[in-house]
C-alpha cells in the first residue's frame, strides 16, 4: 500500500446555522483584530454584515477587504496586504468562495512573510507562521477550507501558481450549508462540477493513498447523489449540507493525492480568460476519463460502486 502522512490541522464546524458561532470560535481562537476577506457579491446576500455582526458582539473589530476577482491574482494579493499591514491585525477569515478562501491566504503570506505571491510556489517556503484564519465557504466547490495551499494567478504569465505551507491550513472552515442557498443557480452549478472533478481526480490519480481513497469516495457518494437536486430544487437543505460536505472531502482528498489531466488543462484556462473554474472542468474531465480509461478503468469501476473485473 501507498504509504502516507495525515495531520489534521483543521476543526470542522457543519451544520445548518454554524454560522451563528463566528463570533465564539473566533474569540476562542484568540482573534482581537481581523481581517475579513470577502467576497463583494456577499454584501447583497447579507453574509458579510452577518459575521461582521456577530464578530463585532464578540469584542472582535474587524476590517473589510472586497477588491479582488473570481482569479484572485497576484497583484489582487499584494493589494490586500497592503491594506491590511497598517491595521496590525492578528487574524484573518476567508468568506465566500474559493476566490476569497485563496485570496486570504494569499494576503496572509505576504502579510506575514513579505515578497511576492511567485516566491511561494510549491511547499513549505513560508519562513514565518502565518496568521491564524478562519474559513467560510458559500458555495460547495473548491475545498480550499480543507487545504494548506493558495491558488494564486499570475497577471502577466496567467499562469496559476500552488502556493502551499502548513500553517496555510485554516484553523476552523466553518460550513453552513444555508449559506450556499443564496448562489446563483449557475455559480452553484460550477462549483458543483469543481468538487466532482476533485473527487474523480483524486480517486485515480497514481499518488491516491488509502486514506484519500476513503475521502473520494466518500466525497463521490455525496456529490453524486445532491448535485442534481441543488440544481433542481435551490432550498434543498439536506442537499445543500451534502455538497458542501462533499466538497470539503474532496478537499481533503486532494492534500493526501494531488489532482490530474483535467485541472491541468483547466487552470490555465481559468487564468488567461478570466472564467469560473468549474466550466473548463466541464468541458475537459469527460474526455479526461475517456483517455485514462484505458489504464484507470478499474478505479472509475470503484468509484462507481462496480465490482471489480
Amino acid at each position: 500500500m501507498v504509504p502516507f502522512d495525515f495531520h489534521p490541522r483543521t476543526r470542522i464546524a457543519f451544520g445548518p446555522h454554524a454560522i451563528s458561532r463566528v463570533g465564539l470560535i473566533a474569540r476562542e481562537l484568540g482573534f482581537h483584530r481581523t481581517l475579513v476577506v470577502a467576497d463583494p457579491g456577499l454584501r447583497a446576500a447579507g453574509h458579510t454584515a452577518n459575521v461582521i455582526e456577530r464578530l463585532t458582539a464578540s469584542g472582535i473589530e474587524t476590517f473589510l477587504f472586497e477588491d479582488f476577482g473570481v482569479n484572485p491574482d497576484s497583484t489582487m494579493v499584494a493589494a490586500g496586504a497592503a491594506f491590511a499591514e497598517p491595521l496590525n491585525v492578528d487574524s484573518i477569515i476567508g468568506l465566500g468562495g474559493g476566490s476569497s478562501l485563496d485570496c486570504a491566504k494569499g494576503i496572509n503570506f505576504i502579510l506575514r512573510n513579505g515578497g511576492t505571491m511567485a516566491d511561494y510556489r510549491g511547499y513549505g517556503r513560508a519562513s514565518t507562521p502565518l496568521l491564524q484564519m478562519i474559513g467560510i465557504p458559500t458555495t460547495a466547490g473548491t475545498g480550499s477550507d480543507a487545504q494548506s495551499y493558495a491558488v494564486i494567478s499570475d497577471p502577466e504569465t496567467h499562469m496559476k501558481m500552488a502556493c502551499g505551507d502548513p500553517s496555510a491550513a485554516f484553523r476552523v472552515a466553518i460550513l453552513d450549508p444555508d449559506l450556499t442557498i443564496t448562489a446563483p443557480r449557475h455559480v452553484t452549478a460550477m462549483a458543483g462540477f469543481d468538487a466532482i472533478a476533485h473527487a474523480v481526480e483524486t480517486a485515480v490519480t497514481t499518488k491516491r493513498n488509502a486514506l484519500s481513497d476513503t475521502f473520494s469516495h466518500q466525497a463521490w457518494r455525496l456529490l453524486s447523489e445532491s448535485f442534481e437536486r441543488v440544481i433542481l430544487h435551490p432550498t434543498d437543505e439536506d442537499a445543500r449540507g451534502a455538497m458542501l460536505l462533499g466538497a470539503h472531502f474532496a478537499g481533503l482528498a486532494i492534500e493526501q493525492s494531488m489532482l490530474g489531466a483535467a485541472h491541468a488543462c483547466a487552470n490555465p484556462l481559468t487564468a488567461r480568460f478570466n472564467i469560473a473554474h468549474g466550466l473548463p472542468l466541464a468541458i475537459l474531465l469527460p474526455h479526461v476519463v475517456r483517455w485514462n480509461g484505458v489504464v484507470a478503468r478499474e478505479r472509475y469501476a470503484a468509484l462507481m460502486g462496480s465490482p471489480r473485473r
